[in-house]
């Protein structure tokens, strides 16, 4: 009889406790995603894929903006990088891409660990990816001292994002990257505080800015990324134009050896597109 009891309590406690849980879900109503795409330029948002979801990102930057007789960097060289990602769950993103410069093969991951709703202000996710440099062994150094491992980086970052109102959605991301190998003048640890921002002006278009603060000096000069362009969006395909200081497009890159100074004007165009399946 006692056990009988003390078991029908418990089971009345955990039957509150659940009844609690349940309204306090009912309580917090969904709010719009802050971002719809998986980056915002090149900075990844707290978005994921759909489970089952594959998700194309075409991501292209043309050269410099320098004079009128290569159309302001049409004609000059350009960095390209082919990306696929796939939502293995509603909350769990895996994905590969391939760019042109330096012949970067990466692997990424993201994992969305809280949603914004009514009741929680925010979106947290954490990304993190692992990047090889397929190029010739000549770029890491003396022969002799040649180790495969010297192609390899990598970047964690937590990812923290908020809609506010209907039109404006920022994020911050303090955001690490290792390399295993880098030339005399630079840092091996590197470490960044990335901003991000969207305005939206009318329907799915947006107006788009990123800034990517470096927080670890070098030898070498490394100037801080920044981006801006528009946005325009529909249920299935996204394009972003914009102008930025770097060419690289994966972050590990940009971070650790950006050479152009955004206040000298050291610009270039470039465009995104993103297209779901």
């Amino acid at each position: 009889m006692k056990r009988y009891t003390h078991f029908t309590t418990l089971t009345c406690i955990l039957a509150f406790l659940s009844s609690a849980l349940l309204v306090a879900q009912d309580e917090a109503e969904p709010v719009m995603p802050a971002f719809e795409t998986l980056t915002l330029v090149d900075n990844q948002t707290t978005a994921n894929p759909y489970k089952g979801q594959i998700v194309l990102e075409i991501q292209h930057r043309f050269s410099e903006i320098a004079e009128i007789s290569d159309l302001f960097g049409i004609y000059g060289s350009a960095n390209t990088r082919l990306g696929v990602s796939y939502g293995i769950t509603d909350k769990i993103m895996l994905g590969f891409g391939t760019t042109r410069k330096n012949k970067l093969q990466d692997l990424e991951w993201k994992y969305s660990i809280l949603t914004q709703t009514s009741k929680m202000p925010v979106s947290l996710s954490y990304h993190g990816n692992t990047v090889l440099d397929a190029r010739d062994s000549k770029y890491f150094g003396p022969e002799e001292d040649y180790q495969f491992a010297y192609r390899m980086s990598f970047l964690n970052q937590l990812i923290i994002s908020s809609r506010i109102g209907e039109k404006i959605s920022l994020q911050v991301a303090p955001t690490f990257v290792w390399f295993n190998a880098v030339p005399e003048g630079n840092n091996n640890a590197n470490a960044s505080l990335n901003f991000g921002g969207r305005f939206q002006v009318l329907g799915f278009h947006s107006i788009i800015l990123e800034y990517d603060q470096p927080l670890i000096d070098a030898e070498q000069d490394v100037y801080p990324n920044l981006a801006l362009g528009l946005e325009i969006g529909t249920s299935t395909h996204s394009f972003r134009v914009f102008a930025s200081n770097y060419d690289y497009i994966v972050r590990n890159k940009s971070i650790t050896f950006n050479s152009n100074n955004p206040w000298d004007g050291d610009f270039q165009f470039g465009f995104n597109i993103t297209i779901r399946f």
